[in-house]
């Protein structure tokens, strides 16, 4: 458990199906491999997880909504959270708590129980990276993003997007829980299939955000996702080592995250340098 509360990040989408789950994920799995720390990924989609399926994991043993006895009842702890979560593949220090598959359950969370798991997951990892796709009619979406220290809304460059879609939520709806539009950073998506082509200035201006950065995707990128290997194309492939790196270095920036001693340190070579010098180093 931590003695202090660890950074809350959410991510909400303006529109839904346009990739804030990858954006989240990526993003995620960036400050696990650049800090070395534990990072919680808490997927809150109450109706449309679909996490578990890009990473190639059919069925998950746990998912939110087995949890809603815990949540119910107050009960959850850092303890029961660390056996529900799933450490990711090639990221050890990376675990995600998969979203609710009862989708038809998804109006009856409330927003007490969504803010004991917060709680607790602050309480559990070092950082908390939160995925509540873009519904807004939910419990999960509203706490989290109440919640949060840093909220970045995902949208495309396509105009319905972050016009219509964006006002909608983040103009209207999210000031009415205290939420101004200014308190959101942005992150637009361009896929291969882009045709509206306005610019990062250009979206946050209507929309009133701040930039934080881009994600292109590639016309290999969803091939990963259908086929389960978002992680390792995260990891391995040119394209996917450099998904989310410009924001994430801003992200890590502002919650004071530092990152790992490169691997330099840890070499014997050095070792005896650092001792020719006294321990100093350069």
């Amino acid at each position: 458990m931590n003695a202090t509360s660890a950074p809350l990040i959410t991510f909400v989408g303006t529109t839904p199906n346009i990739g804030t789950t990858a954006a989240a994920f990526a993003a995620a799995f960036r400050i696990a491999e650049a800090s070395g720390r534990q990072v919680g990924y808490l997927c809150m989609h109450l109706k449309s997880a679909k996490l578990h399926r890009y990473l190639g994991i059919t069925e998950p043993a746990i998912t939110l909504d087995k949890l809603r006895p815990e949540l119910q009842s107050g009960s959850l702890t850092p303890e029961k959270l660390i056996r529900a979560v799933q450490p990711v593949r090639g990221m050890p220090n990376l675990h995600v708590l998969f979203g609710n598959l009862m989708r038809d359950q998804a109006e009856f969370y409330s927003p007490e129980e969504m803010e004991h798991l917060l709680r607790v997951a602050e309480q559990t990892f070092s950082i908390v990276i939160i995925d509540v796709g873009a519904y807004w009619d939910n419990a999960a979406t509203i706490c989290a993003i109440r919640e949060a220290g840093t909220r970045i809304v995902v949208t495309t460059d396509a105009l319905s997007h972050f016009q219509e879609d964006g006002k909608r939520w983040i103009s209207q709806i999210s000031p009415l829980f205290g939420i101004a539009t200014e308190q959101y950073d942005t992150v637009v998506i361009y896929s291969p299939w882009s045709t509206g082509g306005y610019r990062m200035k250009e979206i946050c201006k209507e929309m009133g955000t701040s930039k934080l950065g881009e994600l292109k995707f590639g016309h290999n990128f969803y091939a990963q996702l259908d086929s389960g290997h978002y992680g390792q194309w995260l990891k391995e492939d040119p394209a996917g080592k450099l998904a989310m790196q410009e924001s994430v270095e801003q992200l890590m920036d502002r919650h004071h995250i530092r990152r790992i001693t490169p691997t330099i340190a840890v070499q014997p070579w050095y070792r005896k340098l650092l001792t020719h010098r006294n321990g100093v180093g350069s």
